[in-house]
């Protein structure tokens, strides 16, 4: 009998502590001692921005029939070899522009066409008798874009010294001069690279061998492809066949000079023989050489 009240009088010991120690941890909680927080889970995402909306503001689809001029309404020419105060338009070129349908004309399958020839009369260029005749075309003067896309569906032509190209120049060049209009290469080639196509940004402090150019590939540029560019108040954005491939942000021009494309700018289609770009061509066998031209639209954000 002993015994068994010992034991229950170490029971009722051991309780007592018991208590005490939990109601000293209570205490210890209230007195500010650290407890464990669960974190609350992270706010949701938010939802992505939504897709630009592009509206139509202008175009050619080159719809003429075969042999057809271009539009005067839409397009003015470009002619001779830029003497004189820009002879080879800057570049060496050998070409001479002319308005011959010869160069120049739409195909009667809804493309214009701009071909490159080796020359069989005598014109005079800058550098003695011309050798080639080709054609370049622009807006200026007869449409302009602020800030939006411009976009052209092309097939090229290969051959080393071919020089395509499809770009935009600011709408202030005649009062500014280059590059301080600013100057959007939306695409060129070099013919003897036919499975890439490149794209640029020129303006003050960055123009001529400038820092924002990027290649394109690999595609086959005899084949047809969509070059596009979009730009605004923040970036320049470079795509081919819908992909982006090249950005170039204001901050990134400012590092080198002012950025100069918050205005209009007309846009510019030529094909040019020779010149710095790839050099002169080492064989006329390549001539006549043509681009196809299916279409140019012209957007602004909606």
């Amino acid at each position: 009998m002993r015994s068994s009240r010992a034991s229950g009088v170490v029971r009722r010991v051991f309780k007592r502590k018991r208590a005490l120690a939990l109601v000293g941890a209570a205490l210890a909680c209230a007195a500010g001692a650290p407890a464990i927080v669960v974190p609350a889970p992270p706010p949701p995402p938010p939802p992505p921005p939504p897709p630009i909306t592009w509206t139509l503001l202008w175009s050619d689809e080159f719809s003429g029939a075969a042999g057809a001029a271009i539009d005067t309404t839409k397009w003015r020419y470009d002619t001779g070899d830029g003497c004189p105060g820009n002879c080879g338009w800057g570049n060496s070129e050998r070409e001479f522009y002319t308005s011959d349908t010869a160069n120049i004309a739409q195909n009667g399958l809804g493309q214009l066409a701009i071909t490159a020839r080796v020359v069989v009369d005598t014109i005079p260029c800058y550098y003695g008798s011309c050798l080639y005749k080709s054609a370049k075309i622009t807006t200026r003067g007869k449409m302009s874009v602020s800030p939006g896309r411009v976009e052209a569906r092309i097939k090229l032509a290969a051959g080393q010294g071919l020089w395509p190209a499809f770009w935009l120049l600011g709408n202030n060049i005649g009062s500014v001069g280059w590059p301080t209009c600013g100057e959007l290469d939306i695409m060129e080639n070099k013919g003897s690279q036919p499975t890439s196509t490149s794209s640029a940004v020129h303006g003050p402090g960055y123009s001529g061998n400038t820092p924002f150019a990027h290649s394109y590939g690999p595609i086959v540029t005899t084949d047809y492809h969509i070059y596009a560019v979009e730009w605004d108040t923040q970036s320049i954005r470079y795509f081919v066949d819908g992909n982006q491939h090249y950005i170039v942000s204001r901050t990134n021009v400012s590092q080198y000079g002012n950025w100069v494309f918050d205005q209009p700018f007309f846009v510019i289609l030529n094909l040019a023989v020779g010149g710095h770009f790839d050099g002169d061509p080492q064989s006329n066998a390549i001539f006549p050489a043509t681009i196809l031209v299916d279409y140019v639209r012209v957007y602004q954000k909606h």
